[in-house]
């Protein structure tokens, strides 16, 4: 059961010494004499906002669509097929 009666409950930012203030104005570390109102873990941050990298932003993918195929674009492929097969018939001969 905590003692309410002892002030507030402190941990000693520099020697990790666990200590009641009594009830004092001064919160002084009963170890070391450290003052806990000089805590580094107490400071405000520094102006301008928090520092370090931001999170980037999500990337949005959009699901590609399925072209429907034209009547016209088979026979395109098959043209692209044969000159394709040409050539390289082409590159063997020369080999």
């Amino acid at each position: 059961m905590p003692a309410k009666d002892l002030g507030n409950k402190h941990v000693c930012f520099k020697c990790s010494t666990k200590f009641y203030d009594m009830k004092k104005p001064d919160p002084l570390c009963p170890k070391c004499g450290a003052d806990q109102r000089e805590s580094p873990a107490l400071k405000a941050p520094a102006e301008g906002g928090r520092r370090g990298r931001l999170a980037a932003a999500p990337k949005i993918i959009e699901p590609a669509e399925p072209e429907e195929a034209e009547v016209g674009d088979e026979e395109e492929v098959a043209e692209f097929e044969d000159e394709d097969a040409e050539v390289a018939a082409d590159d063997e001969e020369e080999i």
